[in-house]
Protein backbone atom coordinates (compact mmCIF):
# COMPACT_ATOMS: atom_id res chain seq x y z
CA UNK A 1 0.00 0.00 0.00
CA UNK A 2 0.91 3.45 -0.60
CA UNK A 3 3.54 5.09 2.26
CA UNK A 4 2.49 8.82 3.01
CA UNK A 5 4.59 11.05 5.03
CA UNK A 6 2.24 13.88 6.72
CA UNK A 7 4.17 17.10 7.79
CA UNK A 8 1.84 19.12 9.93
CA UNK A 9 2.52 20.82 13.12
CA UNK A 10 -1.36 21.10 13.79
CA UNK A 11 -2.19 17.80 15.87
CA UNK A 12 -6.07 18.32 14.81
CA UNK A 13 -5.07 18.24 11.18
CA UNK A 14 -2.93 15.46 11.42
CA UNK A 15 -5.16 13.07 13.43
CA UNK A 16 -7.98 14.51 10.33
CA UNK A 17 -5.83 13.42 8.12
CA UNK A 18 -5.05 9.92 9.80
CA UNK A 19 -8.85 8.60 10.54
CA UNK A 20 -9.31 9.70 6.45
CA UNK A 21 -6.25 7.74 5.13
CA UNK A 22 -5.65 5.03 7.16
CA UNK A 23 -8.89 2.79 6.73
CA UNK A 24 -8.23 3.48 2.76
CA UNK A 25 -5.16 1.33 3.60
CA UNK A 26 -2.32 4.22 3.24
CA UNK A 27 0.69 3.40 5.93
CA UNK A 28 1.38 6.87 7.74
CA UNK A 29 4.14 8.44 9.33
CA UNK A 30 4.02 12.29 11.39
CA UNK A 31 6.43 14.76 11.75
CA UNK A 32 5.04 18.48 12.89
CA UNK A 33 8.62 20.60 11.75
CA UNK A 34 10.51 20.04 8.67
CA UNK A 35 13.83 19.17 10.77
CA UNK A 36 11.93 15.80 11.77
CA UNK A 37 10.39 15.08 8.30
CA UNK A 38 14.06 15.20 6.68
CA UNK A 39 14.93 12.85 9.39
CA UNK A 40 12.28 10.81 8.21
CA UNK A 41 12.95 10.88 4.72
CA UNK A 42 16.58 10.03 5.34
CA UNK A 43 15.65 6.73 6.90
CA UNK A 44 12.81 5.82 4.81
CA UNK A 45 10.70 6.14 1.42
CA UNK A 46 7.39 7.29 0.75
CA UNK A 47 5.05 7.50 -1.73
CA UNK A 48 4.18 10.59 -0.92
CA UNK A 49 4.16 13.64 0.92
CA UNK A 50 1.62 15.74 2.61
CA UNK A 51 3.68 19.12 3.78
CA UNK A 52 2.41 21.84 5.58
CA UNK A 53 3.36 25.25 4.17
CA UNK A 54 3.44 27.27 7.44
CA UNK A 55 5.43 25.34 9.46
CA UNK A 56 7.27 26.41 12.71
CA UNK A 57 11.11 27.13 11.79
CA UNK A 58 11.96 26.00 8.44
CA UNK A 59 8.72 26.72 6.36
CA UNK A 60 7.11 23.36 3.89
CA UNK A 61 8.03 25.49 0.84
CA UNK A 62 11.66 25.54 1.53
CA UNK A 63 11.58 22.31 2.32
CA UNK A 64 9.88 21.57 -0.77
CA UNK A 65 12.33 23.39 -2.64
CA UNK A 66 15.31 21.79 -1.21
CA UNK A 67 13.68 17.95 -2.07
CA UNK A 68 13.08 18.98 -5.33
CA UNK A 69 16.60 20.34 -6.10
CA UNK A 70 18.00 17.16 -4.86
CA UNK A 71 16.20 15.40 -6.79
CA UNK A 72 13.34 16.35 -9.77
CA UNK A 73 11.82 12.57 -9.52
CA UNK A 74 12.10 12.72 -5.90
CA UNK A 75 8.80 12.28 -3.92
CA UNK A 76 5.68 13.42 -5.34
CA UNK A 77 4.69 16.68 -2.40
CA UNK A 78 1.37 18.34 -1.94
CA UNK A 79 0.96 21.32 0.00
CA UNK A 80 -1.42 22.05 2.21
CA UNK A 81 -1.93 25.95 3.17
CA UNK A 82 -4.56 28.36 4.36
CA UNK A 83 -2.72 30.83 1.66
CA UNK A 84 -5.71 30.99 -1.45
CA UNK A 85 -4.57 33.79 -3.64
CA UNK A 86 -4.25 32.69 -7.04
CA UNK A 87 -0.46 34.22 -6.58
CA UNK A 88 0.64 31.97 -3.78
CA UNK A 89 -0.76 29.05 -5.81
CA UNK A 90 1.59 29.40 -8.56
CA UNK A 91 4.52 30.41 -5.91
CA UNK A 92 3.92 26.91 -4.48
CA UNK A 93 3.28 24.85 -7.65
CA UNK A 94 7.18 26.38 -9.05
CA UNK A 95 8.69 25.44 -5.77
CA UNK A 96 8.26 21.93 -7.15
CA UNK A 97 4.98 21.13 -5.26
CA UNK A 98 3.05 18.44 -7.24
CA UNK A 99 -0.82 19.58 -6.18
CA UNK A 100 -2.12 22.48 -3.86
CA UNK A 101 -5.14 21.98 -1.12
CA UNK A 102 -6.34 24.76 0.11
CA UNK A 103 -7.70 24.81 3.73
CA UNK A 104 -10.09 24.04 4.98
CA UNK A 105 -10.72 20.95 2.61
CA UNK A 106 -13.27 17.73 2.56
CA UNK A 107 -10.94 14.28 3.19
CA UNK A 108 -12.79 13.86 0.12
CA UNK A 109 -11.36 15.84 -1.78
CA UNK A 110 -7.64 15.09 -0.48
CA UNK A 111 -7.96 11.81 -1.08
CA UNK A 112 -8.69 12.39 -4.66
CA UNK A 113 -6.11 14.49 -4.97
CA UNK A 114 -3.58 12.29 -3.23
CA UNK A 115 -4.67 9.39 -5.93
CA UNK A 116 -4.61 11.70 -8.97
CA UNK A 117 -0.70 12.75 -7.90
CA UNK A 118 -0.07 9.03 -7.70
CA UNK A 119 -1.60 8.16 -10.64
CA UNK A 120 0.78 10.52 -12.44
CA UNK A 121 3.62 10.12 -10.22
CA UNK A 122 3.87 6.10 -10.97
CA UNK A 123 3.25 6.49 -14.58
CA UNK A 124 5.60 9.69 -15.13
CA UNK A 125 8.42 9.75 -17.46
CA UNK A 126 10.60 11.49 -15.15
CA UNK A 127 10.32 8.49 -13.04
CA UNK A 128 12.32 6.02 -15.53
CA UNK A 129 14.97 3.68 -14.00
CA UNK A 130 18.10 4.37 -14.64
CA UNK A 131 20.61 1.74 -15.97
CA UNK A 132 24.20 1.20 -16.20
CA UNK A 133 26.05 -2.06 -17.16
CA UNK A 134 23.78 -4.10 -15.27
CA UNK A 135 22.93 -1.58 -12.44
CA UNK A 136 19.61 -0.82 -12.67
CA UNK A 137 17.20 1.43 -10.23
CA UNK A 138 13.69 1.68 -10.71
CA UNK A 139 12.43 4.45 -8.47
CA UNK A 140 8.74 3.68 -9.08
CA UNK A 141 9.18 0.15 -7.34
CA UNK A 142 11.58 1.27 -5.38
CA UNK A 143 13.77 -1.54 -6.75
CA UNK A 144 17.48 -1.90 -7.22
CA UNK A 145 18.63 -4.96 -9.60
CA UNK A 146 22.74 -6.12 -10.27
CA UNK A 147 22.82 -8.21 -13.04
CA UNK A 148 18.47 -8.85 -12.87
CA UNK A 149 19.05 -10.06 -9.51
CA UNK A 150 17.46 -7.81 -6.51
CA UNK A 151 19.73 -5.70 -3.87
CA UNK A 152 18.67 -5.31 -0.36
CA UNK A 153 19.47 -1.66 0.15
CA UNK A 154 18.75 0.48 3.63
CA UNK A 155 16.57 3.47 2.87
CA UNK A 156 20.23 5.46 3.38
CA UNK A 157 22.03 3.30 1.40
CA UNK A 158 19.48 3.85 -1.88
CA UNK A 159 19.34 7.09 -1.53
CA UNK A 160 23.00 7.31 -1.84
CA UNK A 161 22.95 5.27 -4.75
CA UNK A 162 19.60 6.84 -6.19
CA UNK A 163 21.74 10.57 -5.93
CA UNK A 164 25.25 9.03 -7.75
CA UNK A 165 23.09 7.16 -10.38
CA UNK A 166 21.07 10.56 -10.73
CA UNK A 167 24.39 12.70 -11.22
CA UNK A 168 26.47 10.29 -12.94
CA UNK A 169 30.14 11.61 -13.92
CA UNK A 170 30.12 14.75 -11.01
CA UNK A 171 32.48 14.66 -8.49
CA UNK A 172 30.87 15.71 -4.95
CA UNK A 173 32.65 16.67 -1.74
CA UNK A 174 31.17 15.06 1.05
CA UNK A 175 29.73 17.94 2.54
CA UNK A 176 27.79 18.39 -1.01
CA UNK A 177 26.86 14.66 -0.48
CA UNK A 178 25.18 15.05 2.60
CA UNK A 179 23.04 17.98 2.05
CA UNK A 180 21.67 16.29 -1.31
CA UNK A 181 21.19 13.02 0.47
CA UNK A 182 20.80 13.89 4.48
CA UNK A 183 19.33 17.72 3.92
CA UNK A 184 21.22 20.58 5.17
CA UNK A 185 19.03 21.08 8.33
CA UNK A 186 20.17 17.08 9.90
CA UNK A 187 23.70 17.08 11.30
CA UNK A 188 25.24 14.54 10.07
CA UNK A 189 29.02 13.85 10.67
CA UNK A 190 30.54 13.94 6.93
CA UNK A 191 32.44 10.47 8.33
CA UNK A 192 29.15 9.11 8.06
CA UNK A 193 29.08 9.00 3.95
CA UNK A 194 32.40 7.34 3.92
CA UNK A 195 30.62 4.41 5.82
CA UNK A 196 27.49 4.23 3.95
CA UNK A 197 29.97 4.11 0.46
CA UNK A 198 32.09 1.01 1.78
CA UNK A 199 29.42 -0.60 2.33
CA UNK A 200 27.23 0.28 -0.40
CA UNK A 201 30.24 -0.59 -2.38
CA UNK A 202 30.60 -4.00 -0.47
CA UNK A 203 26.94 -4.82 -1.43
CA UNK A 204 27.45 -3.81 -5.53
CA UNK A 205 31.05 -6.04 -5.27
CA UNK A 206 29.35 -9.33 -5.98
CA UNK A 207 28.02 -7.70 -9.41
CA UNK A 208 31.55 -6.05 -10.14
CA UNK A 209 29.43 -2.72 -10.05
CA UNK A 210 31.20 -1.14 -6.56
CA UNK A 211 33.41 0.53 -9.38
CA UNK A 212 31.44 2.49 -10.36
CA UNK A 213 31.69 4.72 -7.28
CA UNK A 214 34.91 6.11 -7.47
CA UNK A 215 36.97 8.11 -4.82
CA UNK A 216 38.67 11.50 -6.14
CA UNK A 217 41.40 12.10 -3.69
CA UNK A 218 41.15 15.31 -2.04
CA UNK A 219 37.74 16.25 -3.50
CA UNK A 220 35.38 13.25 -2.33
CA UNK A 221 33.76 10.73 -4.80
CA UNK A 222 32.06 10.33 -8.23
CA UNK A 223 29.79 7.84 -10.00
CA UNK A 224 31.59 6.52 -13.46
CA UNK A 225 29.95 3.73 -14.88
CA UNK A 226 31.88 1.95 -16.92
CA UNK A 227 31.90 -1.59 -18.76
CA UNK A 228 33.53 -4.79 -17.28
CA UNK A 229 35.80 -4.61 -20.23
CA UNK A 230 37.11 -1.11 -18.54
CA UNK A 231 40.15 -1.54 -16.20
CA UNK A 232 40.49 1.60 -15.18
CA UNK A 233 41.75 1.57 -11.25
CA UNK A 234 39.38 2.34 -8.75
CA UNK A 235 41.11 4.53 -6.19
Amino acid sequence: MPKILIVEDEPEIREMIRFALEPKGFLLSEADNAQDARKLLADHSYDLILMDWMLPGRSGLELTKELKQISPVSTPIILLTAKTDEADKVIGLDSGADDYITKPFSTREMIARINAVLRRSGGSAKQQAFAFHGLTLDPVKHLVMTDENPLHLSPAEYNLLFFFMSHPERVYSRSQILDHVWGNDVYVDERTVDVHIRRLRKLLTPSNHHRFIQTVRGVGYRFTPQPASDKSEIL
